[in-house]
């Protein structure tokens, strides 16, 4: 546990101390985050989102109806998954949450979901991978759509922008790191180029944190490939980009979200970040009037992991309202039944949260994004843009 701490979030000093049997005062979820090591950032920008979540629903009025209880975080800082089971389980016997909200990572997420089924206690997530509502569990919610639909709609998007900019492709190269979230994505990008008669000249898994991209983007030069779709947390994005620019290996390319969506891709990669697209979950200039809140608050847009946790954070706490308890057992049954249309979630594609039989989010949908400037903007699909996507593989 010496990476996994846990930090006591009280978002209502009023209640800060109360004991959990006073469910009039206090209900606790738990987040489990990355909020050190190389995923740090995207631990940061979710908990932000979270916590506007809370902040919003306390200053209503909290869980009315437990006669106004407020919603009190308590964080675990998760960077590995090895540190994920023993966390979790703290949360749940120790801080006897009612549910557990997490984690960005998927390899974390999987490994906290084993634990939240055998206690009973529902989990909602932001995290990609199929397999996180592929098991038969039930007490797993996937907010996001799942890795390989992001993976194919990655590629449908990009093909249907090439065509559009009056540009044939006949063949693409993946690059992608090779843990859960990674290997669930490149499995919808290869179905998309086969479904298109598309050849994948590369399709390469790396090893997660690598220092050198030179290898990767050197294999890209020689292939031939006129579109590259590479799936990276936000260290690996840095270096492919950086390394391609340099190179200048001027090929149009569509990241897999993740390290090519958040404000420390622009501040990494200053002007080589200039028109790269990516394919996302949620874009700030779809929900003008939340991403405003959220910059007042934090001091940059709200990105997409933000906004999905900010929308699960709400559904949750909706989910103990409704379930007047905070038995996880009864917010689990009301989570599985829930259609949150409101706050936050409004600026999410799927205009709500709801779920399947599996757990699966309804509705979810990708959506295509570009740099420009400092702003990410919605380009595709084309009922949802807000301009028109810059096809060129150079940042000038």
């Amino acid at each position: 546990m010496s990476r996994a701490s846990l930090v006591a979030a009280a978002l209502s000093t009023a209640f800060a101390f109360a004991p959990v049997a006073q469910a009039a005062n206090v209900v606790k979820l738990g987040v489990i985050l990355p909020m050190s090591g190389p995923n740090a950032a995207f631990g940061n920008t979710s908990l932000n989102g979270i916590k506007l979540a809370v902040d919003e629903f306390n200053a209503k009025g909290g869980v009315k109806s437990l006669g106004g209880a407020k919603i009190e975080l308590v964080v675990a800082d998760i960077p590995q998954p090895n540190a994920a089971a023993a966390a979790t389980q703290r949360l749940i016997s120790q801080e006897r949450v009612s549910g557990v909200i997490g984690s960005f990572v998927s390899s974390v997420t999987i490994a906290a979901s084993e634990v939240t089924e055998r206690a009973g206690v529902p989990l909602i997530t932001f995290a990609f991978a199929d397999e996180i509502t592929g098991r038969g569990y039930k007490n797993v919610f996937q907010v996001s759509p799942k890795g390989s639909a992001m993976g194919r709609a990655q590629f449908d998007h990009a093909l249907a922008l090439s065509k559009q900019a009056g540009v044939p492709v006949k063949k693409i190269a993946i690059l992608y790191e090779d843990t859960a979230y990674g290997t669930a994505q490149a499995k919808g990008l290869r179905e998309g180029a086969k479904a298109a008669g598309v050849e994948v000249v590369i399709d390469e898994a790396y090893p997660l944190g690598i220092t050198d991209a030179t290898p990767l983007v050197n294999k890209v030069r020689g292939s031939g490939a006129q579109m590259v779709f590479p799936v990276s947390y936000l260290n690996d994005s840095l270096l492919i980009i950086r390394t391609m620019r340099q190179q200048n290996l001027n090929v149009p390319t569509i990241g897999g979200a993740a390290g090519y969506i958040i404000p420390d891709f622009k501040k990494g990669l200053g002007e080589y970040a200039e028109n790269v697209l990516s394919i996302s979950s949620a874009n700030y200039d779809m929900a003008k009037s939340i991403s405003d809140r959220y910059k007042a608050k934090y001091g940059a847009f709200m990105p997409h992991d933000a906004l999905i946790f900010g929308a699960a954070t709400e559904a949750m706490m909706h989910a103990v309202d409704q379930a007047k308890s905070d038995d996880p057992a009864k917010v689990r049954e009301a989570l599985s039944k829930i259609k949150y249309c409101d706050g936050i979630a409004k600026g999410i594609p799927a205009g709500c949260v709801q779920f399947d039989q599996a757990g699966a989010g309804v509705g979810a949908k990708p959506i295509m994004v570009q740099w420009r400037g400092n702003d990410l903007v919605t380009v595709y699909p084309s009922e949802l843009a807000k301009s028109k996507a810059i096809w060129s593989g150079k940042s000038k």
